[in-house]
């Protein structure tokens, strides 16, 4: 199933010399291939999302510079009754302090990250993002609500080979998005809550990278899907997203099945009940079959903010996914019970 969109094979800058789109830049990428040369003030976004998975817990980190003001976040998330949840976000005005680079952070070639104080007291937090030899260093620290220490350092390895999915989304000359997702990357370290230690790695950690540069209307609707592990003898990435690119001719989808990525063209057809974002949700390419799921949601990570500036309301619902999928070669998988997330966003910012 080869899509109808344009491949790029060799590096190009996102802009042109005026900040506008560069015509060349409109396609995707199995590794990521831009430079977001971005210019101009208000509009532009940059981001950096981490999220690493175990079967029974989670450690989200981002950093964001949105112009006006930038954000660092850490979240944590225990699965099944009675588990524990945690958010600390520090809020940057004029996002002071923060750069993010024109290409992955804590990539080979590409610049570190590193955001917050050394020693986060109430209310702020630390991200490191960093390349080493073997992969991506996080770290992370804040403390929780009962104001104990957490700290998180994880590294994602990088396999040898292993194809991401990096696509330019074009509303206008001057509304665009380019955003890199990585997907079922193998993560290892530990996150310590006070005094105790959690453990990630073997065979059931995962990571997940949403890098995204770009220029965007003042208001847009999103979902985004993910997911990564091991099912029917493959390992299996899921990167699903709706709405936002419908009408551009790019989509952020595809799959990503032995770190060889399968990108699909079409718009996936999502269902879900926005008045119980917790129940089945369905996610299916209408025309070619080549993804039918269901995702059954154990947690909503629900987020409502209405801060003059910003507004956002956010289901962000963990859980599995069930059905099949088939790669670009045919090959049909059976996908059962693969851990990760679908949300349903609005956003005005």
């Amino acid at each position: 199933m080869a899509t109808h969109e344009h491949e790029i094979t060799e590096p190009v800058d996102l802009c042109l010399a005026d900040g506008s789109l560069n015509p060349a830049a409109v396609g995707w990428s199995r590794t990521p291939l831009h430079r977001a040369n971005l210019r101009g003030w208000g509009r532009t976004k940059r981001w950096e999302y981490w999220c690493v998975t175990t079967p029974t817990h989670l450690v989200a980190v981002t950093v964001s510079d949105l112009d006006f003001l930038a954000l660092s976040t850490v979240y944590f998330l225990e699965y099944g009754p009675g588990g524990r949840e945690f958010e600390c976000t520090s809020i940057v005005p004029g996002a002071r302090g923060v750069h993010l680079p024109d290409t992955v952070a804590g990539a080979p070639g590409s610049e570190d990250v590193v955001a917050g104080p050394a020693r986060p007291s109430s209310g702020k937090v630390r991200v490191e993002i960093r390349d080493e030899n073997a992969g991506t260093r996080l770290r992370a620290r804040c403390l929780t609500p009962s104001r104990l220490p957490l700290e998180a350092d994880l590294l994602v390895s990088r396999p040898a080979g292993h194809e991401s999915l990096s696509v330019v989304v074009p509303w206008s000359g001057r509304r665009f998005q380019y955003t890199s997702k990585h997907t079922a990357l193998p993560a290892a370290g530990r996150v310590r809550i006070g005094d105790e230690v959690l453990a990630f790695g073997g065979d059931d950690s995962w990571a997940v990278l949403d890098h995204g540069r770009g220029r965007w209307p003042r208001t847009v609707d999103w979902n985004w899907g993910a997911a990564s592990g091991r099912t029917d003898g493959h390992t299996v990435g899921l990167q699903f997203g709706g709405r936002w690119t419908a009408g551009t001719g790019s989509t952020e989808n595809g799959l990503c099945v032995d770190g060889r990525l399968s990108k699909i063209g079409e718009e996936l057809d999502w269902r879900w009940s926005a008045s119980d974002p917790l129940a089945p949700w369905s996610i299916r390419t209408p025309s070619s079959g080549q993804v039918d799921l269901t995702f059954t949601p154990f947690h909503n990570r629900s987020t409502r903010t209405d801060a003059g500036l910003i507004a956002n309301r956010t289901d962000q619902c963990f859980g599995h996914y069930d059905g099949r999928i088939r790669t670009d070669d045919g090959t049909e998988i059976a996908v059962d019970r693969l851990l990760g997330w679908a949300e349903d966003v609005h956003m005005r910012w």
